[in-house]
């Protein structure tokens, strides 16, 4: 691969756009910071690789996919603790009023900065008095958080609630939790998939397709009981692979060795890192270009119990493209204690054990119409009174101070073999950037040749995510030739998976250099014999070769 430039940056992005592989968004009334849309050929390529990523995990044979909405009600991320924490730090400019991220004034000089406490980036901002990016101000006014989510409304007038536009699509596949337990027959460890939009309203979007307000997302949230004897192979990831870790730093390392050595914290992070390794180089991802890099403890997610990110080097430097974290129990156990509802697994003990049991439950028939929505947040916090307890007693649900008298609750004394227990599973989550692993599928698999004298651009894409299949070329619209090109390309975009385009216009060379611009990996080309004897040239695109095939030797 070339060495990264400006200027070669600069003539990729008018190539895709110019090829409808990635447009500004709305341009033509100007266009908006953090949106871009995905053109005739760019949507397809994302098709593509989303299936190859749906494909990749279902490989597992304990991965199913669902779709759940992109609107979701404000008490779901008020548990899964988005509302108070899913923030970055903004700073206003008080010369031109443009907003931008604090810590990315000073990341020049600090370049972990997005982890500095409001308190620290105000005093760098002071020391360093960095320019502001609109009109090179430096007169700042004072950080402030700024929450990332879109809020919107569900439902219309007075009775409408406050909702968000969701910034992952984890909490959806939580929240779901019971029915996909269901679906496996009750049995871990087993994952959920999804993907789809995710919103994030970034206070300064830069950098073209690495920071967006609306993005393409997939996500795996694989639940594991944290008390089984976890086993992986990991025969398949023999190479040492770069990895930067909190302690040991930058290190060469097998995945094997580094798990081993409880670098890697959890097995299943490490087998987590070996797949996402896997996927990204069969999309196109140049491995030599690719690293692991372990969070710090100071800017791990609130939920997070090790996280290691997979970043790309592009264009725009190493960017952070997959996140592989153990969420822990966080998320489970943040939706049943808001809602009452039971997000636990059941493990069956080897031998039934002897439990005595000494404490309170309610009583339904008067919890239910003196508590109504709260009565089931009432009955855990009451199933965790101690049994000395003496009624009227309060008990803290949601904010609000419950009184609990003697009726609503009965006594629990129980001498009993119990064969198992209720847990809560723990959480894997590999969660993949799809907009950021396309623009840097195309930044590595660019390449600017020259041929005859003329200078071109040919897209090296393998043939998983290459937008288009096959261009069927009739080298002259006449003489029988076009009506056969024609037949042959409506066959072929009858089979199924095959994206044909028919191209007709310009001479052969023409033609074959755009069909090599946007990583097209056969080109066919109907002659005057193609129509005498049904034989056909077919062209590979990396190596240029040509042979002459019939048509129903097609390799498609």
């Amino acid at each position: 691969m070339e060495e990264f430039s400006p200027e070669r940056l600069g003539r990729l992005s008018g190539m895709l756009k110019r090829r409808g592989v990635i447009l500004p968004a709305f341009e033509i009334h100007g266009g908006t910071a953090g949106l871009y849309d995905f053109g005739p050929v760019g949507g397809r390529l994302r098709n593509k690789v989303n299936q190859t990523w749906i494909n990749h995990w279902q490989s597992l044979g304990n991965v199913v996919e669902i779709s759940c909405p992109t609107v979701t009600p404000y008490s779901v991320l008020e548990a899964s603790g988005h509302v108070g924490e899913f923030s970055d730090f903004l700073i206003e400019c008080k010369n031109c009023g443009e907003a931008s991220r604090a810590d990315h004034l000073i990341e020049d000089e600090y370049p972990n900065a997005d982890s500095f406490a409001k308190n620290k980036l105000e005093s760098l901002i002071k020391e360093l008095q960095p320019q502001c990016p609109s009109c090179g101000d430096v007169n700042w006014a004072n950080v402030e958080a700024q929450n990332l989510m879109f809020t919107t409304q569900i439902g219309a007038g007075n009775s409408g609630r406050q909702g968000f536009l969701r910034p992952e699509t984890a909490q959806g596949m939580f929240t779901s939790f019971p029915s996909i337990y269901r679906h496996f027959r009750e049995r871990l460890p087993f994952g959920a998939i999804q993907v789809g939009k995710g919103y994030r309203n970034e206070i300064s979007p830069r950098q073209g397709m690495i920071r967006l307000r609306e993005f393409n997302m997939a996500e795996l949230e694989y639940f594991i009981d944290p008390e089984a004897n976890v086993e992986h192979d990991f025969s398949s990831w023999k190479d040492e692979i770069t990895l930067i870790s909190e302690d040991a730093g930058e290190i060469k390392s097998t995945i094997e060795n580094a798990v081993t050595n409880k670098i890697i914290r959890h097995p299943t992070v490490g087998y987590f890192m070996g797949k996402t390794l896997d996927f990204l180089v069969k999309v196109g991802i140049k491995v030599n270009y690719l690293r692991f890099r372990q969070h710090q403890s100071n800017e791990m997610a609130h939920y997070a119990q090790d996280c290691w990110d997979a970043e790309i080097l592009g264009s725009y430097g190493w960017v952070e493209c997959v996140g592989i974290a153990h969420r822990g129990c966080y998320d489970l156990e943040a939706h049943e204690n808001a809602t009452g509802h039971r997000l636990k697994a059941w493990r069956k003990f080897e031998s039934p054990k002897v439990v005595e049991t000494d404490g309170w439950t309610t009583d339904g028939s008067k919890t239910g119409p003196a508590f109504r929505a709260l009565a089931g947040k009432v009955k855990l916090e009451v199933e965790g009174l101690p049994a000395s307890t003496v009624f009227p007693t309060e008990v803290n649900v949601d904010g609000q101070v419950i009184q609990i008298l003697e009726e609503h609750v009965k006594r629990v004394q129980i001498t009993q073999n119990v064969t198992g227990e209720w847990y809560t599973p723990h959480v894997v989550e590999p969660a993949f950037g799809i907009d950021r692993i396309i623009w840097h599928i195309l930044d590595h698999n660019y390449m600017e040749l020259e041929k005859g004298g003329e200078e071109y651009a040919r897209l090296t894409l393998p043939d998983d995510v290459a937008p288009i299949d096959v261009t069927i070329l009739p080298l002259y619209e006449k003489d029988g030739m076009d009506e056969l090109a024609l037949e042959i390309h409506r066959n072929l975009c009858d089979k199924p998976g095959v994206f044909s385009v028919y191209d007709a216009s310009g001479s052969i060379g023409r033609r074959y250099a755009r069909a090599d611009e946007v990583g097209v990996p056969y080109c066919l080309t109907v002659d005057q014999d193609s129509v005498s004897d049904g034989t056909i040239t077919i062209r590979e695109r990396d190596t240029g070769e040509q042979k002459r095939i019939k048509v129903e030797d097609l390799p498609f």
